[in-house]
């Protein structure tokens, strides 16, 4: 089945396979960039606080069993597979047609409630109102951040992409919003319905000191936290979602700073060392988390940056490389084996019109890579970012060198 964005199939499926959530809390994310990181963040807590956790989450990087998690561990082979088995028979006999990814996130639903878990973790894949995860009602929503991505399935404006992102909202459900600017759709939905919504920067906040960090909402505050690899703005997000929830899901503040400590997110600003040479990867793919990248390099990079990059054609490829350009030295560009991926030549055009000369292409984003670990000196970086399949094939080739 073609992308059709409606959510009739897989409800029908849900409510015949009878998948009821029973006693566990269902925390859904949705959001443009900081989907992943929030997700992870909330994982890392409720199993550091002794919970049963089950997270649903894409893309993967390198195995598609990433996706679905139970206690921060990827599922095995035999449970996918006997589960996408069962739920293939049940399809046929009810003569259903669903997507593949309607298909895996029922799959993940029947996984989390054999396993009886405490606490279903449900990341959108894309919008809200209309994703496959969207036909469970959560207990508490989430949304990170609102830009533009995705214009030809959710609309051309933030106050447009933000009323498919609230979709995910239930009337008298608390929700929390981790962008500091929300659009107006998005405060007006929640009013309308009577959502108990709480924003960044007005019902909860932090600052970043040397060593630590702080965050406080009205009725709590949280000092001398310990550093995440992970973006503050989104772990803030995190301890907003996880106060709403103290009395289903009680959490001691000793358990949140070491979940602090430990939270990763493969592939989100992920820091390598080899030969005394920076290898960060990262999946940036649209402007906005190209921004948050830009920062990070700007306040942890000193040496030469050389930049190893692809990106999906339907990405904007301009605007992003253009809010990164003056902090590379040199790119290595090369195609994206994957149908949505940019050919060289729409890269060539796009680099060309972000004026930007100091460039070498590749026929594969490994020879790229190659390339760049070549010409790449002690104290340098190298920055390998623009998408999954980007960084996926690096860290491939990186492990084995």
């Amino acid at each position: 089945v073609a992308m059709d964005l409606s959510l009739e199939r897989v409800q029908a499926a849900f409510v015949k396979l009878n998948i009821l959530k029973s006693r566990s809390v269902v925390i859904t994310v949705a959001g443009t960039n900081g989907k992943g990181s929030t997700v992870a963040g909330l994982e890392a807590i409720y199993i550091a606080a002794g919970y049963r956790v089950g997270v649903f989450s894409t893309p993967f990087l390198f195995s598609y069993n990433e996706q679905v998690r139970l206690q921060g561990e990827a599922v095995c082979d035999t449970k996918l597979c006997d589960t996408f088995q069962i739920l293939t028979d049940f399809l046929v006999v009810e003569d259903i047609f669903i997507t593949p990814f309607e298909f895996l996130t029922l799959a993940a639903f029947l996984i989390f409630q054999q396993a009886k878990l405490d606490v279903w973790i449900l990341e959108v894949g894309l919008g809200g109102r209309f994703d496959a995860v969207n036909v469970i009602d959560a207990d508490i929503s989430v949304i990170t951040t609102i830009a533009l991505d995705h214009q030809e399935w959710l609309g051309n404006s933030r106050e447009q992409i933000a009323l498919e992102k609230a979709g995910i909202l239930r009337s008298n459900k608390p929700a929390v919003c981790g962008d500091f600017d929300p659009p107006l759709s998005l405060l007006n939905y929640a009013n309308e319905y009577n959502i108990p919504l709480f924003c960044q920067g007005l019902h909860f906040d932090f600052n970043q000191e040397i060593d630590c960090w702080n965050w406080w909402s009205a009725e709590n505050r949280l000092e001398f936290l310990p550093h995440p690899l992970l973006a503050l703005q989104n772990m803030s997000t995190v301890l907003m979602t996880v106060k709403l929830m103290q009395q289903k899901l009680p959490v001691m503040p000793d358990k949140i700073k070491e979940a602090l400590k430990k939270v990763a997110l493969p592939g989100r600003i992920q820091v390598k060392m080899r030969n005394n040479i920076k290898h960060i990867f990262d999946v940036s793919h649209n402007p906005a988390a190209v921004a948050h990248l830009v920062e990070f390099l700007k306040r942890q990079i000193t040496g030469k940056i050389v930049a190893v990059f692809s990106m999906l054609a339907d990405k904007d490829i301009l605007s992003s490389i253009l809010t990164i350009k003056s902090l590379i030295t040199h790119w290595h560009i090369a195609p994206i084996q994957h149908v949505r991926g940019a050919s060289l030549t729409l890269l060539i055009d796009t680099f060309q019109k972000a004026n930007i000369l100091l460039l070498d292409t590749h026929e594969t984003i490994v020879l790229a890579y190659q390339a760049a670990n070549e010409m790449a000196k002690p104290g340098d970086c190298l920055l390998i970012f623009g998408s999954f399949h980007t960084i996926s094939a690096c860290e491939f080739y990186f492990n084995d060198l």
